[in-house]
């Protein structure tokens, strides 16, 4: 490896986040008038400076000599330093232990959307807009918006996207050129976040709040500037809003732009995956709908309606918003919601969870497997958008679902043995790997319940679910050093 490559490459994210928090600062000072000004502009200083340091230490870094290893080892670095020094002006804001403050800044950047904070409707303007920016910012990567400014690195600006990108296929692009690519994403994820903001400001929400959760829906972040979350805001409307625009935020952008580009809406339809997500989000809706009435949660059928479909939304999306008493609602549509966590949004997508590909793939392998019983002499063939899957991608599925499901387990035992009970455990785990958010028992919207040795797990819970177990976790064979 070239420890040069992933120091020079450092530089940038680190510089970024100087960057976006020196804008806060005049924000605060001139905007917002909040009197945090100083919170942002030291820490950013000291951020610039460290970015101009490693620039100057590594500038012999040559773009050719980027390898996989190293486009690895720089995805899970920029994430866990991000929210390092994200974490600085949370931590120095609200008074919360740094271990609460790096929770907090990585729940934000890869858009988890687990809290410990609470009396949100008191703090600084200004920082919960920060708190908001940062889940846009980290919802469709921080290695894309690096390759995406950063055109020197078309060399291995493929390497760093593959290592980055969720979902099992990851070589689809939409130009010639990786760095045009990043920013066509960027160019619809921008498009998209402006048209919500307006939808929600349309459908009620002053400018400022909806500016503020336009970041965090499209990103699938689930952050909000309330405590009470969406159950903040009066009317059917504005969740009627949300639920179309975490639905657009978990279809894959590159879809998004070749839907744009070709002025067919009906490629959606086209596409096996989205047609399997929202078929599966109309199937679940309805199914925890029925299940909401038949407990008398809600006397009216529209209500109930509603409420079902927002939060199966917000769950199945990984977005995390809640509205009104979710956490009361019956064991069965608890476990039915959890389950649509794991399922998760498209690949390509800023959704977490399994992703629909793969458990399409695992539900054709399933098939396969049972035809092949029936008819041992039989040849069939697994597809995908009516093409062959390759063996390779049939593999990883199956692995990746493997060990999604032993890294559940694991960290469960883990936080049972922090205190939690099992639901608690169980629902906090699901939260943090799958990027989704609130949890139930004692946690429900707030994790200030979790120790600190808890904290610690979930924090690098959510790191793992973001870059999918396998980025991170071959860090941990020693042949990827020995190489």
């Amino acid at each position: 490896m070239n420890l040069f490559s992933t120091l020079y490459l450092l530089a940038f994210p680190i510089g970024l986040m100087g960057v976006v928090q020196i804008v806060f600062a005049l924000l605060a000072h001139t905007v917002f008038r909040d009197g945090v000004e100083s919170n942002f502009f030291l820490p950013a200083i000291l951020m610039i400076l460290c970015s101009i340091g490693l620039l100057f230490f590594s500038r012999s870094f040559d773009a050719a000599r980027l390898n996989y290893r190293d486009a690895l080892l720089y995805a899970v670095l920029t994430w866990v330093v991000m929210g390092l020094v994200g974490a600085l002006p949370i931590i120095t804001v609200t008074g919360v232990s740094a271990v609460d403050g790096v929770f907090e800044s990585v729940s934000a950047l890869t858009t988890t959307g687990a809290t410990i904070l609470s009396g949100l409707d008191e703090m600084p303007r200004s920082f919960l807009l920060y708190r908001q920016f940062l889940q846009w910012l980290g919802g469709l990567g921080v290695v894309v918006f690096v390759v995406a400014v950063l055109p020197m690195l078309n060399v291995g600006g493929m390497r760093l996207l593959r290592a980055e990108t969720p979902g099992p296929v990851k070589d689809e692009k939409l130009s010639p050129r990786i760095a045009n690519t990043a920013h066509y994403l960027w160019g619809v994820y921008l498009a998209i976040t402006l048209l919500c903001a307006a939808g929600y400001y349309f459908a009620g929400m002053s400018l400022y709040d909806a500016i503020a959760h336009s970041l965090t829906t499209v990103s699938t972040g689930g952050f909000s500037t309330h405590d009470a979350s969406m159950g903040y805001f009066e009317g059917p409307a504005i969740l009627i809003v949300s639920d179309i625009f975490m639905l657009l935020g978990a279809i894959s952008f590159a879809l998004h732009y070749q839907v744009w580009r070709r002025a067919r809406p009906s490629q959606y339809l086209l596409d096996e995956e989205t047609r399997g997500f929202l078929l599966l989000v109309l199937l679940l809706g309805v199914m925890v709908t029925l299940f909401l009435l038949a407990s008398s949660s809600y006397d009216r059928p529209l209500l109930a309606f509603n409420a079902a479909f927002f939060h199966l939304i917000s769950f199945i999306t990984s977005t995390g918003y809640g509205a009104a008493g979710f956490t009361e609602w019956p064991l069965v549509v608890v476990v039915l919601l959890l389950a649509a966590g794991y399922m998760g949004g498209c690949a390509g997508s800023t959704a977490g969870g399994n992703k629909i590909i793969r458990n399409i793939v695992m539900v054709k392998m399933i098939r396969h497997e049972m035809r092949h019983l029936l008819h041992p002499k039989g040849v069939f063939t697994v597809k995908y958008n009516d093409q062959p899957v390759d063996v390779s991608v049939i593999s990883a599925t199956m692995a990746f679902i493997t060990l999604a499901t032993l890294t559940s387990v694991l960290v469960t035992l883990l936080m049972m043995a922090t205190g939690l009970d099992f639901l608690s455990a169980f629902s906090a785990t699901a939260a943090c790997v799958n990027v989704l958010g609130p949890a139930f028992g004692e946690l429900g919207n707030n994790f200030q319940p979790v120790n600190d040795a808890g904290t610690v797990i979930l924090s690098f819970a959510m790191v793992l679910g973001r870059l999918e177990y396998f980025t991170a976790l071959t860090l941990l064979l020693p042949a990827f050093w020995r190489g």
